[in-house]
């Protein structure tokens, strides 16, 4: 899959968080600017390209922001990397990094990270005792690390505005994923210690996202992928 203008593109999941293992998937998340002009069509743009092997996605930069604004935890890991995980970083992505501040707000973040988390507790409650396949054990351990992954990493964002992706102890986060694994109800007690620590604070966060610089980069985006020649085709 070849997509043109990529702005920022990085390895993310697993091994961004330190938790990889012989046979993990890499995951790369990125963002596009679609041409300008096609914008303006009468058939708009895709506005994600996902594929496998290698897994990668790529949303169109307008799409990321408002993934980003909604605090979208799998959207804003792309902004967050170490700088060794990117594999595609420009000046306009660079531009982008340095407004990720911009894109927090203390509802959204809330409600994203924790839902998330939630619904992975959902998907562990409704797998029963623990008495089932290899195989959906090891899915089960697998989302009970992204559980308390997302509460961690939330919680930071929360009370301290920064996000850091690669986990303190990995070896934790894999134990607790074969406890979980073993007992779905083990989670139970991570969860709500984690809702009780988002309803204390104090959160460093605004309410509202500060969607000025964001526009301002949106709109820098769409400046430069509309060429004088088209500006000059359409009289203008």
């Amino acid at each position: 899959m070849t997509v043109p203008n990529v702005l920022l593109c990085g390895i993310v999941g697993s091994t961004a968080y330190g938790l990889a293992r012989e046979g993990s998937d890499i995951d790369r998340l990125g963002l596009f600017a679609a041409p300008t002009a096609r914008l303006h069509g009468l058939h708009r743009p895709k506005e994600s390209h996902v594929s496998t092997a290698p897994d990668r996605t790529l949303h169109e930069a307008a799409k990321w922001c408002r993934l980003a604004l909604g605090g979208n935890p799998t959207a804003m890991e792309l902004v967050w990397l170490p700088d060794e995980l990117y594999e595609v970083r420009t000046p306009l992505g660079d531009e982008l990094i340095g407004i990720r501040t911009a894109f927090l707000s203390a509802r959204r973040v809330r409600d994203a990270y924790l839902g998330y988390a939630t619904q992975q507790f959902r998907r562990l409650e409704s797998r029963g005792d623990g008495s089932f396949s290899a195989d959906t054990r090891k899915r089960t351990a697998k989302h009970a690390r992204h559980l308390k992954r997302l509460c961690t990493q939330g919680l930071e964002l929360y009370t301290a505005g920064r996000l850091t992706l690669r986990v303190e102890d990995p070896e934790e986060y894999h134990a607790f994923g074969e406890r979980v694994a073993a007992d779905p109800s083990a989670a139970r007690p991570l969860l709500r210690r984690y809702e009780e620590a988002f309803s204390a604070g104090p959160t460093v966060l605004p309410d509202e996202p500060d969607e000025a610089p964001v526009e301002a980069w949106l709109l820098r985006v769409r400046a430069h992928f509309y060429p004088a020649a088209e500006r000059s085709a359409v009289g203008a």
